[in-house]
């Protein structure tokens, strides 16, 4: 567990780096990770050309294949993905605390920031309220999911079989767009691997120690939440055991899990309309961080009725409550997956877990860059915003402030 001032984990990661343990300041990895958070445009794939270039790069606080196959496993998981990473590059680098603090410190910035959207938007809505500014982001976030692309590449694809699985989950992820494909291919992947290498004696035997109270904690949440709202008709019980559920039953990251909200908050509960639910969409796609801090936005407009204090108590419930599950899921699979990859056979099958993880974030950029638009424009700002990322010279979050500059001038 990470002491106040430091903690202990292994060597930089960078290519030519030292091997050996380092001491990690708290300040200095929290720093790293703020600049994570203000840098985050575009969903998990972009996320991770930032935990690339600001926590393995720059950082050295872990490997790029750590970083592959904590993306592998936390695509598995339900939950926010990469906050779910982010945690457990904390966890690894300082235990449990670590994790609370760092996932503290990446949500934080944009929860308060949907939080006060909640109570503003009159103002965001009135007429001649434009938001031009967000136009350029998701052509930079383009921009960073192709230099994570070809770095995550590099180091995944090593022979035939790896690069044929890297191409075989791109062409699938792009023609089925559904959450379940990603933990199917990763899974199809590891198989194959495991099939295509077979050994003797690969399934050696490791002790394991799970740190079964925090699986018991999440399984009291959900299960002692569902009989808390059902008992009691009380608003606040309500909100935090429905984005609590939000939190555990979603795959696929915030994109999943804002339809879900959408449903039961404006259609079934009518907790707010239509419009009001697809401002704050739009508007936390044009904030850095995880998407999942829609739920702060959500819980203060379904609380809105109320007295202040009232409506930001929902934004906290929801925030916290969607976010919870991940956390204690880390706390409880990050420890147990360390001790997995001890075993022979798990490590054969990361050679082609990693490389179809590589394949989806590929393909990712296609995806989004035809959501962007093929316009001249937005190709100039998607080639420059990867030529000063890869260049390592200029920070994440200076090339959004950029972008944000460019869409509002232009």
């Amino acid at each position: 567990m990470a002491k106040s001032d430091s903690s202990e984990q292994t060597g930089r990661a960078g290519d030519g780096a030292p091997a050996g343990p380092r001491t990690v300041r708290t300040r200095v990895f929290l720093k790293d990770v703020l600049l994570c958070s203000l840098g985050a445009y575009g969903g998990p794939e972009a996320h991770t050309s930032v935990f690339l270039d600001q926590m393995v790069v720059k950082g050295g606080y872990l490997k790029e294949r750590d970083l592959i196959e904590l993306i592998a496993l936390c695509s598995i998981l339900p939950g926010p993905i990469s906050t779910q990473v982010i945690i457990a590059i904390g966890h690894k680098v300082g235990g449990p605390l670590m994790a609370l603090w760092t996932m503290l410190v990446w949500s934080l910035p944009v929860l308060t920031a949907m939080t006060a959207l909640s109570f503003i938007y009159p103002l965001i809505t009135a007429p001649g309220a434009e938001f031009d500014a967000f136009r350029y982001i998701g052509p930079m976030a383009v921009g960073f999911i192709i230099v994570a692309a070809v770095r995550i590449g590099r180091k995944v694809v090593d022979d035939a079989p790896t690069a044929l699985l890297l191409v075989f989950s791109a062409v699938a992820t792009y023609l089925v767009r559904a959450p379940w494909v990603f933990p199917v291919v990763l899974l199809a992947g590891g198989g194959c691997t495991l099939f295509l290498d077979r050994e003797p004696g690969m399934w050696d035997r490791v002790s394991i120690s799970p740190p079964w109270r925090y699986l018991v904690l999440f399984l009291a949440f959900a299960l002692g939440l569902l009989a808390l709202a059902s008992v009691f008709r009380l608003q606040m019980v309500q909100l935090f055991e429905s984005f609590y559920r939000y939190g555990y039953l979603v795959f696929g990251g915030g994109q999943v899990v804002v339809p879900v909200m959408h449903t039961e908050l404006v259609h079934v509960r009518q907790a707010m309309t239509d419009q009001e639910f697809l401002t704050g969409y739009g508007l936390v796609q044009g904030l850095p961080g995880p998407m999942f801090s829609f739920a702060a936005y959500a819980g203060g407009m379904a609380a809105r009725s109320g007295s202040v204090l009232r409506q930001l108590l929902g934004a906290v419930s929801g925030g916290i409550g969607i976010f919870l599950p991940g956390l204690l899921l880390i706390y409880f699979v990050y420890p147990v997956w360390e001790q997995l990859k001890q075993i022979r056979a798990i490590r054969i099958a990361l050679r082609g877990i990693n490389a179809v993880a590589g394949g989806l974030i590929a393909i990712a950029a296609v995806i989004l860059f035809e959501a962007s638009g093929f316009q001249a424009d937005n190709l100039i700002v998607m080639v420059l915003a990867a030529g000063l990322l890869a260049s390592k010279k200029v920070p994440a979050p200076v090339i959004v402030g950029a972008a944000l500059a460019a869409g509002y001038m232009l």
